[in-house]
């Protein structure tokens, strides 16, 4: 079977969209959203480290996280409902230090974003019982596993109106942009 894996370039360095192959027919549908070898070929990292599937409720907001000393690159995707996701560069270097990318992931458009280690990340789940599946390169680093609060003033990220707000009680707590650059510059 031949892929058809396409990839397209967002407008900050580094994000991608990643539209996998997918085949239907009478007895339903095959994906392929990862290939070792064509990720190589353009230059992407390919070294999945962990995955994992999270479960939400139409109003839940995760993140926007990221780990301080070994970021992590993260390929997210939909397999059931749909998300409103969030991508916040953290690179200090970057000529787009603190602007945010947004993306719907959806079942039905089974994209999958590709964020680069230096970004956080977060999402708002917009239907209920959404599935979500993140692919990790990096391993994880409970230490320095951190955010930045998902309604920081500074940072401006735009949710979608009229879903609520569910999140956890350390989300509620996370750090504002402006103490992220004073404590630690960037990633």
């Amino acid at each position: 079977m031949g892929s058809k894996i396409s990839i397209e370039s967002l407008e900050i360095e580094g994000l991608k969209i990643i539209t996998p192959f997918y085949a239907e027919d009478e007895r339903g549908y095959f994906l392929k959203d990862f290939e070792r070898n064509i990720y190589q070929s353009l230059g992407l990292e390919n070294s999945l480290s962990e995955s994992m599937v999270t479960k939400s409720k139409k109003g839940v907001i995760r993140g926007l996280h990221f780990q301080i000393n070994h970021p992590q690159t993260k390929l997210v995707s939909v397999l059931r409902g749909e998300v409103l996701d969030i991508a916040v560069d953290l690179r200090k270097n970057s000529d787009t230090f603190g602007k945010w990318k947004a993306v719907t992931l959806s079942e039905e458009n089974r994209k999958t974003f590709y964020i680069p280690a230096g970004f956080a990340h977060g999402y708002q789940v917009l239907r209920e019982d959404t599935l979500v599946s993140y692919k990790c390169i990096g391993d994880y680093d409970a230490e320095t596993d951190s955010g930045i609060a998902y309604h920081d003033k500074d940072l401006g990220v735009v949710w979608m109106e009229g879903y609520g707000v569910i999140t956890s009680e350390r989300d509620k707590t996370l750090m504002t942009f402006e103490e992220f650059k004073n404590t630690y510059g960037g990633l």
